[in-house]
């Protein structure tokens, strides 16, 4: 499946996709020290927010995708150097708004859940 959406982000920050359906992306990151936020190498939970955001946003895969609200938990912290892993399904879709469950692991342990309300505009947010 070809990706039509955030063509041009920064996968060093929000991490690749490992696997593109219809209506589920998979994304890992590896954060870097530069995502650490102190000496014991706890990564900042806006690196771990992105990824989940970036998933949510290629599971719906529209040029015109935008974030309109979330409903996030941390469950487990994360160092540096952990390997994680965000899955992203659409759950639900009700015209422009979709609903998309996302949930952030690392190995078989869940560290982060949120639920993503993304809405497809007609054109890009900024046009």
């Amino acid at each position: 499946m070809e990706l039509n959406t955030h063509l041009n982000i920064n996968h060093a920050l929000c991490g690749s996709i490992t696997a593109l359906q219809k209506g589920r992306c998979v994304v890992t990151l590896t954060p870097t020290p530069e995502m650490g936020a102190d000496e014991q190498k706890l990564v900042h939970g806006g690196f771990i927010f992105g990824m989940a955001d970036y998933a949510a946003m290629c599971a719906v895969n529209d040029p015109y995708v935008v974030l309109g609200a979330a409903e996030t938990r941390f469950l487990k912290p994360v160092k540096v150097g952990e390997i994680l892993t965000a899955e992203a399904v659409v759950e639900e879709t009700e015209g422009k708004k979709n609903i998309v469950p996302v949930s952030v692991k690392r190995g078989e342990e869940i560290v982060f859940k949120g639920t993503f309300t993304c809405f497809v505009l007609d054109a890009h947010v900024l046009g």
